[in-house]
């Protein structure tokens, strides 16, 4: 089959990029589709096996390469633009608009969804208040348009594929419409078993404001204890001012160093509501406990007591009793059974369950 793989954008090496990362391995000859593509040639040859990429105006506009989601208002003239009618399968990996790509009668279109239009849908009341009364008023006016417009595009999908119960449950609420729950890849491989842990604690994340990062760094200013952030974004400069000197902040770091001071961490926190969440995966491959909010993705991808603490609420209260319960029956875990279970998430499982979907429904 002739196949066409599309992509909200291409800016970085992330969750979905992973997922894309697979469709290419699983379809080399499919090509690709997306608003922009500002991969360097190390993540291009990772992600598309060197491809470039058919590509949107959006790329061209001013200063995109860096500012791209401030065109999101034109998105849907953007992804709309696309002729994709040579094709006769469509893949799209869509957390924002790579879904409502135009397709015929002919065409078989599978949506592997990360989310619904985070911002339109699940996150609006938390972004619109956040804005001023002029640009309020002006962001409601959008959205209202884009839910209209993105719940007719989904109508086009032929089978949608979520990355978690989660997310199946919001693509029922927000779509009408059904899907299989396939897990996304984790690289469970790359990461390294490690059963000497010290006693340090540690959160990785982009830091924007819907991660709770600084809600973690409240936590533990509270309760004294040693904990790394890794990870940069918007709300650095606020999680430095708030931090106390228990907490070390690092910004990004390259690989092999973030993952040495994640496999031997005393536990992984993560206090977000999470469409899947890999990083509490690659947590547990490392055998690092992973403490959880038991909502969204990581209330599948945790086992309470057992490969970690799932807590209930998004407070300081609550993170700190995780901590203490974690602290109290530390010699409970399970190094090699936390590592067990993070390896039902592989990259292997991912492609094999892909591939079985595809033939089932297509041929």
């Amino acid at each position: 089959m002739k196949t066409a793989i599309i992509s909200d954008w291409l800016s970085t090496y992330a969750g979905a990029e992973r997922c894309i990362e697979s469709f290419f391995n699983i379809f080399p000859e499919a090509e690709s589709y997306s608003l922009v593509d500002f991969l360097d040639d190390h993540e291009r040859n990772i992600i598309l096996k060197s491809k470039q990429s058919n590509i949107s105006f959006i790329q061209k506009l001013p200063f995109s390469k860096k500012h791209f989601r401030n065109y999101f208002p034109l998105f849907p003239y953007a992804i709309e633009s696309f002729d994709l009618r040579k094709y006769d399968l469509i893949i799209s990996s869509s957390h924002s608009v790579a879904k409502n790509v135009l397709t015929t009668a002919e065409q078989t279109h599978i949506c592997y969804c990360h989310t619904p239009i985070r911002y339109a849908w699940d996150l609006y009341f938390e972004y619109i208040n956040n804005l001023g009364v002029i640009k309020k008023s002006i962001a409601k006016y959008i959205f209202h348009k884009i839910r209209i417009w993105d719940y007719v595009g989904a109508s086009r999908v032929d089978y949608f594929v979520a990355n978690s119960n989660f997310v199946k449950n919001r693509i029922k609420k927000v779509y009408n419409k059904n899907a299989k729950v396939i897990y996304p890849p984790v690289d469970t491989d790359k990461f390294e078993f490690c059963n000497k842990k010290e006693g340090y604690y540690v959160t990785i994340s982009r830091l924007v404001a819907y991660k709770k990062v600084d809600l973690i760094v409240k936590a533990f200013n509270k309760n004294g204890k040693k904990l790394i952030v890794i990870g940069d974004g918007p709300e650095m400069k606020n999680i430095k001012k708030i931090a106390k000197k228990n907490i070390e902040i690092t910004g990004f770091l390259p690989q092999e160093q973030m993952q040495n001071i994640l496999k031997k961490a005393k536990a992984f926190v993560f206090a977000a509501i999470e469409d899947f969440g890999i990083s509490p995966v690659e947590a547990q491959a490392c055998a690092t406990p992973v403490i959880a909010l038991n909502k969204g993705g990581t209330a599948e991808s945790v086992i309470d007591k057992k490969t970690g603490i799932l807590f209930n609420t998004q407070s300081i209260e609550d993170i700190n009793e995780a901590v203490a319960k974690l602290e109290k029956n530390y010699e409970y875990f399970n190094f090699e059974e936390i590592r067990k279970h993070a390896l039902k998430f592989s990259r292997e499982r991912f492609e094999k369950e892909i591939k079985s979907f595809i033939k089932e429904v297509v041929c």
